[in-house]
């Protein structure tokens, strides 16, 4: 089973490698979902949501709110921030007898990254 959760943040940053009107410093809203799987422990929950709430809330969403991209994540594309995200929440989801299953990491409404961790 699968347990999926949404947030959203807002963060600026410029892409140095690239050629054009990214490389300027530029906002945007991003819009997050973090997909969990395991199975139900005896309260039937495979994790609570205010508790992956709280995961994502300590350690994405209050480093990457309202930051520079660029002071945390060498060139952040939306790429490069995916794979941020799940360094920093792996660890910490696998604690819970869970494993991070996808990422998907909107930059606006119509364009996203998605990172599937799981084995097809």
């Amino acid at each position: 089973m699968y347990v999926k959760k949404e947030f959203t943040f807002d963060a600026a940053h410029y892409l140095e490698k690239y050629h054009g009107k990214c490389e300027r410093l530029h906002g945007h809203t991003y819009r997050l979902a973090i997909t969990v799987k395991g199975e139900p422990d005896s309260e039937g929950m495979i994790m609570d949501f205010i508790e992956l709430k709280e995961i994502v809330k300590e350690k994405v969403l209050s480093v990457l709110d309202h930051s520079c991209l660029n002071d945390i994540i060498p060139q952040p594309t939306t790429e490069n921030v995916v794979l941020w995200i799940k360094e920093r929440l792996e660890p910490v989801i696998k604690e819970k007898d869970c494993s991070l299953s996808e990422i998907q990491l909107w930059e606006g409404p119509g364009s996203s990254i998605i990172l599937k961790l799981e084995r097809i």
